[in-house]
């Protein structure tokens, strides 16, 4: 069955509709050796080159959406290479799926990571303008004042922009450790981490919890992947206002 040719490119994982649309307004995508033009329509079988190479539209093409969850551990890596050896999210995944990770963690964060085999799923999620919940659970060097968490929630201006929490709760702990959990809505890297730098806090712990309405269960050990239920993936389809 013939798509709209952004489509198939955001459903092989190549980069957002949007994306897509741009590069077809430049001419840098052609159909079967044409070049390609806004409105084309195209099926996963035919030719599609992206500045003359080659791209795999079948890549990811399966009838059903699967969302994969990890409980990544603090040290693994969220590449597919890495020079030093080091353990990757991927060496954790089933091998009978070509997965998108949804977003990262970086190296030292540990918690739930989404992949799914629907590119243009995981594309929209990740996107600023889908405004996803991401919950994090902090643990704080530093005693945190009611002053301080309100800058947090009001926002500060990082290096690439201005950026904020748009919930911070405690958490418990005692002494100088405190936990906090705290929202935010941008994928942005190390966000968490930057905001609380800012006001010279020491992140000593970072997890994630939630990504949309998706927590991580508390039996999932670390590295260990699950499966998604049908009526959880659909949830994240129309969070996104994408179809099944």
């Amino acid at each position: 069955m013939s798509e709209r040719l952004q489509k198939l490119i955001a459903n092989a994982g190549y980069g957002s509709r949007r994306w897509a649309e741009r590069l077809i307004e430049q001419g840098r995508i052609s159909v079967n050796n044409k070049e390609a033009t806004l409105g084309d329509k195209a099926t996963i079988a035919d030719k599609v080159t992206i500045d003359g190479r080659l791209i795999d539209l079948k890549r990811y093409s399966e009838e059903e959406t699967k969302v994969l969850m990890l409980n990544k551990q603090a040290g693994v890596i969220c590449s597919n290479k890495d020079e030093e050896g080091r353990k990757s999210v991927f060496d954790f995944l089933p091998e009978n799926t070509r997965w998108v990770m949804v977003g990262r963690l970086d190296l030292n964060t540990s918690g739930l990571l989404l992949f799914t085999n629907n590119g243009d799923l995981a594309n929209k999620l990740m996107h600023p303008s889908s405004e996803i919940d991401r919950e994090y659970a902090v643990r704080v060097l530093g005693r945190v004042s009611d002053e301080d968490i309100k800058q947090l929630i009001n926002g500060i201006e990082l290096d690439d922009g201005f950026a904020k929490f748009h919930k911070v709760t405690l958490g418990g702990g005692d002494g100088a450790n405190r936990w906090y959990h705290v929202v935010v809505r941008e994928g942005r890297k190390r966000e968490v981490r930057r905001l609380w730098e800012a006001l010279d806090f020491k992140v000593s712990r970072l997890i994630r919890t939630r990504f949309s309405d998706i927590r991580m269960p508390d039996n999932l050990r670390a590295n260990q992947s699950e499966l998604l239920k049908p009526k959880q993936v659909q949830a994240l389809l129309n969070a996104v206002k994408l179809k099944g």
